[in-house]
């Protein structure tokens, strides 16, 4: 069965995208700790990011980076955190948030309630700083 983020990824849900290439996706977190919290993800299928192949993950670390410069231009923050738990979703999948300060990145904070309308908003400005 395919998991909740390949059904992301093949359009079968919904997702606010803020960048793809032939190997990634990267989408808004629907529950954010902060604004601008995106999700990357590889396309192919895999439960754990240390068991993706040496040359993939280079490719992944490479991309998350471009999307964490983007996020950094669009959603104003001192840093762009990145944390892998993984344990939620059995597929790969690297948070990346914007951070003012280091508590920013505790998954143990609420997490923010957005309009569809600021999603959008927070996605497509993101998505308008990938070169």
């Amino acid at each position: 069965m395919a998991s909740l983020f390949t059904k992301i990824i093949n359009g079968e849900i919904p997702s606010y995208k803020v960048a793809e290439n032939d190997k990634f996706y990267a989408f808004l977190d629907i529950s954010p700790l902060q604004k601008g919290h995106t999700l990357v993800v590889p396309k192919k299928e895999v439960d754990y990011i240390f068991d993706i192949e040496d040359e993939d993950i280079k490719d992944y670390i490479v991309f998350a980076k471009q999307v964490a410069v983007a996020i950094k231009k669009a959603c104003p923050c001192t840093k762009v955190g990145m944390a892998v738990i993984g344990l939620e979703v059995r597929h790969a999948h690297i948070h990346l948030v914007p951070m003012q300060k280091e508590g920013d990145l505790n998954f143990a904070n609420p997490k923010l309630s957005l309009s569809k309308e600021q999603m959008q908003e927070i996605a497509d400005n993101i998505a308008k700083q990938m070169n």
